[in-house]
């Protein structure tokens, strides 16, 4: 396929397992996130009531996708091949039939962004050999929290988060109603660790300009991908290849991954950001403002992330109980002292830069990076107070910006009450807005009210009674979320009718590495219809092996995703009622 036929493939396939998976510990029933009530995220959202597969819209159709090839190769290993496009399929759960009878006007066109996961793969703080505590096993010993500590293809994460912007800016227009693209949204996990590299080189890829996603030592990669033979662990994925006297890495010898000499070097190189063409936003998520997104930040966790000591392995006599213990504690430095000689621990160049930061500092940051609007969205009030919510209008349109980040600990979400009373106070002025929510966790994935523990003394409340709030308003139409890594579209109706569509999106990090354009149109007889499409980024379908491209390893890095070996299938794509897609609601203005 020619490169421009491959920048028109919007459409869908999902991202395989969340961040931090704790679906298959909840199923084996031995979470200790799940002893808290604490949703899991990476599920699927609750079953939808009286979906439609209905006749495809009158929307713009896409023209062509990606899938995994149906022919597997050593260890099971597929290439990526062109699909057909889909429809944008109509739902009208919310509103019965078709939309008709008025001259259909475009109120705005936008880019969702989530889950992109910029990522310092070479920190003491990512914690990689923990992914293992939960691989499947015939017993139930997952922790449900590490589900997604490692990635094979996590050191290309800035390449494919630039690979996205490229492809938004070729777009320009909504796909369904022509409108141009206004703005762009990230919904959260936009770093991986709450670092301040990581923080800045998200800013950066987003702005534009040179960026080089590296730390530590800029001579050498230091991190558990290396073939350095004193830390050399078969566990891992090695792309330059298996040391003299060493077994083979299970991802090249079981699984068929390729040897690519050259590549860490290859990742670590600078790199010219395009940067987005329009402004764009920022929302906070529980990678943004939680070490591993899971754990309250201490003193002691900062300083092991700017340390020189970084655990490939979990130490001999440690029970995964005992690690999440001490992580929770903030006594990492402690442990990492103690086995300090130990084949556990490596030596990593110190870097200030991995500093963990406050989520005041992480607001600041997006003050003081460049681009526009001025802030990213984050107001004064912000700036001054620490708070990460707010709102802004466009045209008729009001985008609601929540933190559901719980920093008392863990992965999934709830909102503090203080914010909650602002939402209500805002809802009920806002009625002469169409008004839009956006948030990193789902409605489902805000059940964690864990208080007390990250220094918060107020009760939380849960996504439940946020729902329901918002089913209040009729002016609120949509939800639009990331946090599981998965596309799913529900409708939420009101009582007494209409109400509202929750949206939630698929991740840049794991397979299919998809966005959405999410456009708002009055449709003239009363309703609006909100469409969304999914957009590929602009990697080629294969990558040709030229390292020297940042859009070919945006490429490599999604094929790598595909084959990921712990989820090679399509569960996170969704239905095709979940990706393009025309919802049917009431317009609130009329």
């Amino acid at each position: 396929m020619t490169g421009a036929a491959r920048r028109r493939c919007w459409s869908v396939k999902t991202s395989r397992r969340n961040l931090l998976r704790s679906g298959a510990a909840a199923a084996a029933g031995a979470s200790v996130v799940g002893a808290l009530g604490v949703d899991q995220a990476g599920a699927a959202a609750p079953a939808r009531a009286g979906a439609t597969a209905a006749a495809p819209g009158s929307g713009a159709t896409t023209a062509a996708t990606l899938a995994r090839s149906a022919s597997a190769g050593p260890g099971g290993y597929r290439a990526l091949v062109t699909a057909p496009g889909e429809a944008h399929v109509l739902r009208t759960e919310l509103v019965p039939g078709a939309p008709g009878g008025g001259t259909r006007t475009p109120l705005i066109a936008f880019a969702q962004l989530t889950d992109v996961h910029v990522s310092d793969t070479q920190s003491p703080l990512r914690l990689e050999f923990t992914d293992r505590l939960d691989d499947p096993a015939p017993l139930p010993i997952q922790t449900g929290i590490f589900g997604s500590a490692y990635r094979a293809h996590d050191f290309l994460s800035g390449q494919v988060a630039d690979a996205m912007v490229r492809e938004i800016n070729e777009i320009r227009t909504g796909p369904a109603t022509g409108a141009p693209i206004a703005l762009a949204i990230q919904t959260g996990d936009n770093s991986d660790n709450s670092q301040l590299n990581e923080v800045r080189w998200n800013i950066g890829i987003l702005n534009g300009g040179t960026v080089r996603v590296d730390s530590g030592s800029l001579a050498k990669y230091e991190g558990v991908a290396d073939s350095t033979p004193a830390y050399y662990d078969p566990g891992y994925y090695h792309p330059h290849g298996t040391p003299k006297g060493k077994a083979d890495d299970v991802y090249r010898k079981r699984y068929g991954f390729p040897t690519i000499p050259g590549l860490l070097d290859a990742a670590r190189k600078p790199f010219t950001a395009a940067g987005l063409d329009v402004p764009w936003y920022s929302a906070f998520g529980n990678h943004d403002g939680l070490v591993q997104g899971n754990f309250p930040q201490t003193l002691q966790l900062s300083l092991v992330s700017t340390g020189a000591l970084k655990l490939n392995s979990l130490p001999a006599g440690v029970s995964p109980a005992e690690l999440v213990n001490t992580l929770m504690s903030g006594d990492l430095l402690g442990l990492l002292r103690s086995v300090a000689l130990t084949p556990a621990v490596r030596l990593v160049t110190p870097d200030a830069n991995r500093r963990l930061l406050t989520k005041k500092q992480v607001v600041e940051q997006h003050f003081t990076g460049g681009g526009t609007p001025t802030g990213h969205g984050f107001t004064e009030e912000n700036r001054r107070n620490g708070t990460t919510y707010y709102y802004f209008d466009q045209g008729p349109c009001r985008f609601i910006v929540l933190d559901t980040v719980n920093h008392n600990g863990y992965q999934d979400g709830s909102l503090d009450r203080d914010q909650f009373a602002w939402l209500q106070n805002l809802l009920a002025r806002s009625a002469d807005k169409v008004c839009m929510i956006f948030s990193h966790h789902t409605s489902w994935t805000m059940q964690n009210t864990l208080f007390v523990v990250g220094g918060e003394l107020k009760t939380r409340i849960n996504g439940k009674i946020v729902l329901e709030e918002l089913l209040k308003h009729r002016h609120v139409v949509a939800w639009i979320n990331g946090h599981t890594h998965r596309n799913q579209v529900l409708a939420h109706p009101r009582p007494g009718g209409g109400g509202l569509w929750e949206i939630n999106t698929a991740s840049h990090t794991d397979w299919p590495q998809q966005s959405r354009i999410i456009e708002v149109a009055d449709n003239g007889d009363g309703t609006l219809s909100i469409f969304t499409t999914m957009v590929d980024h602009a990697g080629p379908t294969s990558f040709s092996g030229d390292l020297s491209d940042p859009v070919q390893l945006a490429a490599l890095s999604r094929e790598m995703a595909a084959n990921d070996p712990q989820d090679r299938t399509d569960s996170r794509r969704g239905q095709v009622t979940d990706r393009n897609v025309e919802l049917l609601v009431e317009n609130p203005l009329a």
